[in-house]
């Protein structure tokens, strides 16, 4: 149940990361841009599934408080 969840996690960041990705490339916006990246990425580095929702959503949030 574990893995399920996980690959779920892995690919719901990764899509919302890629949207955060190609606005901040299109914008020219650092914040989206990066955590856009940081959300494509941390899933690889996080095992636990309760921290990848918690960096997720703290990544998904994150370009909401800091605008650039």
């Amino acid at each position: 149940m574990d893995d399920t969840l996980s690959f779920v996690v892995y690919v719901l960041f990764g899509a919302i990361g890629l949207g955060y990705f190609v606005y901040g490339k299109r914008q020219k916006k650092l914040v989206p841009l990066t955590c856009g990246v940081g959300l494509m990425v941390y899933p690889y580095f996080v095992s636990n599934a309760t921290l990848l929702v918690v960096f997720g959503c703290a990544l998904i949030g994150l370009p909401f408080f800091i605008r650039y």
